[in-house]
């Protein structure tokens, strides 16, 4: 073997060690990691965020309390009234081609009565844990931009702070998932949220959704949702397949036991 050629080695990979140890293990959030940030991350800018602890309980509206609703057109408009008519004509109950137990998906999935969420502050990014069939969604919050993906029940969320509010871009959502039963969206659509305490109460979150897609609604429409916090209570399992009673025929929909 030669020397010199081992000499160089044994020094490049002292080096490398060198600076791994320098710049990077002792925690520079400004030097270029390589690949995926480091397992232990930096922790120390999440103690400057709210806190956002324990579970969180949506609590509805009371009487009287207008909500928007998706005022679709075109064809999402014509297959609506088509769904509507065929729902009407069963007594109320809708045919799916879909299993019982397949997730809502974004955004009805934030507002699902009964099932609370929590939130997990990891660096670069929260993490929405969602008891209701233990859903789960990523919010980036490390700078990167939406990536060209596959649509996906969640789509992809990409966030930054705002004083101590969490502002989220979420696109790339399946057009299979509807807004509403029978609703449905095209691949421009696009969901903006705002979630942030309230400053009268910290045990009281509001989320601000405001849902558009310029293909499939007359015009962008925007909900509040309140939540309210547990600090001693945890997220149950969700195990939809243990109660999925309703059989699917050959052709892939749900039908129904008299």
């Amino acid at each position: 073997m030669n020397p010199q050629r081992t000499l160089r080695t044994t020094i490049s990979s002292a080096l490398a060690l060198f600076i791994y140890t320098t710049v990077y293990a002792a925690g520079d959030a400004s030097a270029p990691a390589p690949g995926a940030a480091l397992p232990q991350g930096h922790y120390a800018a999440l103690d400057k965020l709210p806190d956002w602890g324990g579970i969180w309980t949506i609590t509805f509206p009371g009487p009287g309390t207008k909500r928007e609703l998706p005022q679709l057109k075109g064809k999402y408009l014509a297959d609506y009234q088509t769904f509507k008519k065929d729902m009407d004509a069963h007594h109320g109950q809708a045919r799916k081609k879909t299993s019982n137990c397949t997730p809502p998906g974004m955004p009805y999935i934030m507002s699902v009565a009964q099932y609370p969420i929590e939130f997990l502050f990891t660096p670069g990014r929260v993490t929405v844990h969602l008891e209701a069939w233990m859903q789960w969604r990523v919010i980036f919050t490390d700078g990167r931009p939406h990536p060209d993906i596959e649509p996906s029940f969640n789509g992809h969320s990409i966030g930054k702070w705002e004083g101590n509010a969490l502002v989220v871009d979420t696109v790339n959502i399946k057009p299979t998932v509807p807004l509403m039963p029978g609703m449905y969206h095209s691949d421009k659509f696009h969901i903006t949220e705002r979630f942030a305490l309230d400053p009268q109460d910290a045990n009281v979150m509001r989320v601000q959704i405001t849902v558009a897609d310029p293909e499939a609604l007359e015009k962008p429409y925007t909900n509040t949702l309140t939540f309210t916090r547990s600090r001693d209570a945890d997220l149950l399992e969700f195990i939809c397949a243990e109660n999925d009673r309703n059989p699917v025929d050959a052709s892939g929909e749900t039908t129904f036991e008299h």
